[in-house]
């Protein structure tokens, strides 16, 4: 059987499961040491110096890394087998390869990535996190690695077309801590009643039981969504544009240049659209944006703020 057919088989498991998902704090987790692609045998590893963020994390042997457990396509936890996988897995599979170090994985919701950068809880996190300068006052980022945007998930038989329809009488999910919160839906549909638990599957739970009228939030992770739900359609016009970068601690320059250089040799050896492919492009059919196209200060200047717009 297909990986493809495997993994579609699985993701419809995933749907019974998202409601029993912990997504407040969240826990460690040991990536397939079989994932695609990855090993040390594929990447070259680099040394470092001892006082730099990348020694010391080759000294301890291991890079903590925070992804999402429950995005279906980009992180996300297999309940067949208790692996976490996704496209921003396997991305930090290759930033642990790169340092020839083990991969551990935390449970990074919106709500926290930040605060876990700050306190040391992780190293790096790849968890659909958008660039923005707010966040880039509080961290540094990497290059962009992704270019997703903004749309709307409601149930087929919505009269919701567009961001236009919302009213009053509707009520919008999306997750605590994203930029859908604090900036897009008060800015767009400001009538509307807005909920925001913790994880956008408890969102998606939501607009399946009729607590929510919709779920807004990147356009990828809605795909991932809509694989689990025929009876969901994506709808209007893109919201916003989210430029993705993996976050690491503020002022540490170097590990962010290290990140990026990382993300640059993905997209340079065709890797990139390898991950692409197995984790997105087999289930949307769609073509994806081209990140190269993409700097980190033309990230900041497309998403200028979240709390102060």
């Amino acid at each position: 059987m297909s990986e493809t057919v495997n993994r579609w088989r699985w993701l419809v498991v995933l749907v019974a499961v998202f409601a029993l998902l912990a997504a407040a704090c969240g826990g460690e987790e040991e990536p397939d040491p079989g994932a695609e692609p990855g090993g040390e045998d594929a990447v070259e590893v680099e040394e470092f110096p001892a006082d730099t963020t990348m020694g010391k994390i080759q000294e301890k042997g291991e890079i903590k890394v925070g992804v999402k457990y429950d995005v279906p396509l980009f992180g996300f936890k297999n309940p067949q087998t208790g692996e976490v996988e996704g496209f921003d897995v396997d991305m930090a599979q290759r930033v642990a390869d790169k340092l020839g170090v083990d991969l551990k994985l935390v449970e990074a919701i919106s709500d926290n990535r930040i605060p876990f950068l700050e306190r040391g809880t992780v190293d790096v996190v790849f968890s659909t996190m958008t660039i923005t300068t707010d966040r880039d006052a509080e961290i540094d980022f990497s290059r962009p690695y992704y270019i997703a945007h903004g749309r709307i998930l409601v149930p087929g038989d919505s009269e919701i077309q567009s961001i236009k329809d919302f009213t009053s009488d509707h009520t919008i999910c999306t997750a605590l801590g994203s930029t859908y919160e604090t900036t897009v839906i008060p800015k767009q549909a400001p009538d509307a009643k807005l909920v925001t638990p913790d994880s956008y599957s408890e969102c998606f739970t939501q607009v399946q039981g009729g607590q929510a009228d919709a779920l807004i939030t990147d356009d990828v992770i809605l795909a991932g969504f809509l694989q689990q739900d025929d009876t969901m359609q994506i709808v209007g016009e893109d919201l916003t544009t989210d430029p993705y970068g993996a976050g690491v601690k503020n002022n540490d320059k170097e590990m962010a240049d290290f990140v990026s250089s990382v993300i640059d040799e993905t997209l340079e050896d065709g890797t990139w659209m390898e991950l692409y492919e197995k984790w997105i492009g087999s289930f949307t059919g769609q073509e994806p944006e081209d990140p190269t196209d993409w700097t980190l200060e033309e990230a900041l200047k497309e998403y200028p703020c979240v709390e102060t717009c």
